[in-house]
């Protein structure tokens, strides 16, 4: 059998290898020589091909699509993938869960990412949200803090219920969120049965410079379906890639998933004055103040080629912008403008743009030069600082962002609205019957194994707070009382 020259195994530096089965030893029975310098290469590399798993959002799934724009948003932003009805933009989305590790299973009670890169004409969008309009903490200052407790103890290395709920009844904004977790919602049967939300507050920017905040919404055409906790369990145990699989074949065999696009818009001067502060991350816009405008379609029909490659290695940060989206005073978008891209430099590498999976379909043009993994011509000879005389990339004063007002004493300070009660009642009083009694049970069981009941009677005055049955029954399902205190 004769093999062509692409048959051929090879190093990583392109020599052919003549024996891939046999280590080079002194003599059939050993000792193994270090000068087989295949067998080095192969073993440094195998223990090197498992970058470090993301600190949050390790476990996940994704897949690439389109953007299609099927309504004109252009007197609220000039984006160029928003501009007319009918523009395609391609896309890449990673689904995932928040708080397990890579290997955990899929069917879990936990928020879901929801990440979409749009390939842009003039450089990658990234909206990187949660299945879930509200997060459990409004300041990023928090946010190490709340995923120590999301992650497992440093003795036992074991979850540890005591210190999910200990924060989260000490920290009352929580209670939204926990309320929506701890419902039905919690557990969504698939990655496309499920909602999408960009979570925080952005800027959209028009051609006249004139900014509005928006949210943004993904809704799926696929219908909204959740497991049961029992249901779930078992899945967990008999399949834990359920949802990873089920995204997989649904794009193979053709039925593609798809989201309809909708965010509500707010002018600039009703954030001063609206009832909830609309940079709170904890709170939602009501629908009936802001209604849902169309945006457009996200399809999803291609799959990736190399879970690695496309998945893992996809980067993405709500600071990767194009001209016409901004951000807002939000506490926690700010902490991630920076955590973000900072984690990513730190786990894929400070080229970690420059990726296929994650590069720019336009052409990058910048001074940034050198660092590990810079595998394309780092910039030739061209020029590699600036200001410079010899006719090197220079900045577009029309796509600077547009300006806004700061004032205040600089200090740490808590928001000026602590209401955190109003809207996770609301939410509870929306549900129907059976809703209720499955979000009250789903609660006690997570707070059962609680030992402190100092803490347990704390959550449950949150509760009750929120609405006296919703205490009551948690208090009830846990053998407490309501303390006076609270009633």
């Amino acid at each position: 059998m004769i093999l062509t020259t692409n048959n051929r195994l090879t190093t990583s530096w392109g020599a052919p290898v003549g024996d891939n089965q046999n280590s080079m030893t002194a003599g059939s029975k050993g000792p193994t020589l270090i000068q087989d310098v295949h067998l080095l290469e192969k073993l440094a590399h195998f223990n090197r091909e498992r970058v470090p798993e993301r600190v949050v959002h390790a476990k996940g799934a994704g897949a690439h699509g389109y953007f299609e724009v099927t309504n004109d948003v252009t007197k609220y932003t000039k984006a160029k993938f928003l501009s007319e009805v009918g523009k395609r933009t391609p896309i890449f989305v990673r689904f995932s869960t928040v708080a397990g590790e890579n290997g955990s299973a899929d069917s879990v009670r936990d928020p879901r990412g929801f990440a979409v890169k749009f390939y842009t004409e003039v450089g990658n969008y990234d909206l990187v949200g949660n299945n879930t309009p509200v997060f459990f903490i409004r300041d990023a200052i928090k946010f190490p803090d709340f995923i120590h407790t999301q992650k497992r103890h440093p003795k036992t290395h074991l979850k540890n219920p005591n210190a999910v709920w200990d924060f989260w009844s000490l920290s009352p904004e929580s209670l939204h969120q926990v309320t929506i977790l701890m419902s039905d919602r919690g557990i969504p049967a698939t990655y496309r049965h499920m909602h999408g939300f960009g979570s925080h507050t952005f800027k959209w920017v028009n051609d006249n410079g004139d900014g509005v905040w928006v949210k943004y919404h993904f809704k799926t055409e696929q219908g909204i379906k959740n497991l049961t906790e029992e249901l779930g369990t078992k899945i967990a145990g008999e399949n834990p890639d359920y949802h990873t699989e089920d995204l997989f074949n649904s794009i193979e065999k053709g039925d593609y998933p798809a989201w309809k696009l909708y965010v509500q818009i707010m002018p600039m001067e009703d954030a001063d004055t609206y009832r909830f502060d609309p940079f709170d991350v904890t709170k939602v816009w009501s629908q009936k103040d802001y209604p849902l405008i169309e945006v457009g379609r996200m399809v999803l029909d291609r799959n990736p080629e190399n879970y690695f490659a496309e998945v893992e290695q996809a980067t993405f940060s709500p600071g990767t912008l194009v001209p016409g989206i901004d951000v807002s005073p939000d506490k926690m978008l700010q902490g991630r403008l920076f955590a973000y891209h900072d984690a990513h430099r730190y786990r894929v590498g400070a080229n970690h743009q420059a990726l296929p999976i994650n590069r720019a379909r336009n052409e990058v043009r910048n001074y940034q030069r050198d660092g590990q993994m810079r595998f394309d011509n780092n910039g030739g000879g061209s020029v590699y600082y600036e200001p410079n005389s010899f006719n090197g990339p220079t900045e577009t004063a029309d796509n600077k962002p547009a300006s806004f007002t700061v004032s205040g004493m600089a200090d740490s300070v808590s928001f000026d609205h602590n209401d955190h009660y109003t809207q996770a009642g609301d939410l509870y009083r929306l549900l129907c019957e059976e809703e209720r009694t499955r979000l009250v049970k789903n609660i006690v069981g997570a707070m059962m194994p609680v030992e402190n009941e100092e803490i347990k009677l704390r959550q449950i005055g949150h509760f009750y707070k929120a609405d006296p049955e919703y205490g009551i029954c948690v208090a009830e399902g846990l053998g407490l009382q309501i303390p006076q205190k609270v009633r």
